[in-house]
């Protein structure tokens, strides 16, 4: 896909991997939305990407922890822009940040679901009209190979809480995700894809865990951009990759009854009525 004039945003994008491919697609020619909590390293983003001779990116900022919030991104998007090519769901948290204590988000969920999942799906479908106005159309969900079930007695894990646990059964969800809204949306011109992009980038969520980094932000970000502009990957909507690689998630990702409750449970907490 040759990304001149397409209109691409991406969640999470002032540092990190998102960072990285902000920058790669600015300097294709795309019009970059970066979205991230922090002004001032979004600025430095804005410089650095007008510095290198790329398009004027526009910020957006947002807490993602707040379903509000979420709502406000998605509606400043859809009036400031007459199409979206791409949406990168790429915000997220990890297992150790803001410490190991169970954490709830501003609408008392558990963090990370709220944050790496429910914020994405409450997006996602926002955006969704204005998306299929723009096709070809692409929706590339960043998971991970860290994958938990989702226990449907406890989905905010109440008991024997872990970050890891967490994190895992969020990813896990994004990925479910991806293969629900890839059947809803066949034949219409909006092809969803999630990843794994890389092992332990060296990025602030990695470090933030103690975790030595073993896979660079480039690795990560040229995965991640495959799935945005790949003229392979066309036909390969609701698949899970690994890195370049397609990829099998952990089993519940194929089951359609925890699909189908995961699905409803995600129009109820976010406030979307069932279709």
């Amino acid at each position: 896909m040759d990304m001149r004039g397409k209109t691409v945003l991406i969640t999470g994008s002032t540092d990190g991997v998102g960072r990285y491919v902000a920058m790669k697609l600015a300097a294709e020619g795309a019009k970059v939305l970066i979205h991230g909590r922090d002004t001032t390293r979004a600025q430095m983003l804005a410089d650095e990407i007008r510095r290198l001779g790329g398009s004027e990116p526009m910020f957006y900022q947002a807490d993602l922890s707040s379903l509000f919030e979420v709502r406000e991104l998605a509606e400043l998007v859809l009036a400031d822009h007459e199409r979206l090519d791409v949406l990168v769901s790429n915000a997220g948290i990890g297992s150790q940040n803001e410490g190991p204590a169970r954490q709830t988000s501003k609408d008392g969920h558990e963090l990370r679901f709220a944050v790496n999942y429910l914020a994405g799906f409450l997006l996602a479908h926002l955006l969704l009209p204005r998306l299929k106005a723009s096709t070809p159309a692409r929706i590339v969900n960043v998971a991970s190979l860290g994958q938990h079930p989702i226990d449907f007695d406890d989905v905010m894990i109440m008991r024997n809480y872990s970050g890891g646990r967490a994190y895992a059964q969020s990813k896990l969800s994004q990925i479910m995700f991806t293969i629900d809204l890839a059947d809803e949306l066949r034949g219409s011109g909006v092809a969803v894809y999630s990843l794994h992009p890389a092992t332990y980038m060296n990025t602030t969520m990695v470090r933030a865990g103690g975790i030595t980094p073993i896979s660079t932000v480039e690795q990560g970000g040229d995965a991640i951009l495959r799935l945005v502009r790949g003229d392979d990957v066309a036909d390969k909507s609701g698949l899970f990759f690994n890195g370049m690689n397609e990829a099998r998630a952990n089993p519940q990702a194929y089951d359609v009854d925890a699909r189908q409750r995961l699905r409803a449970l995600s129009r109820k907490l976010t406030g979307l009525p069932m279709p």
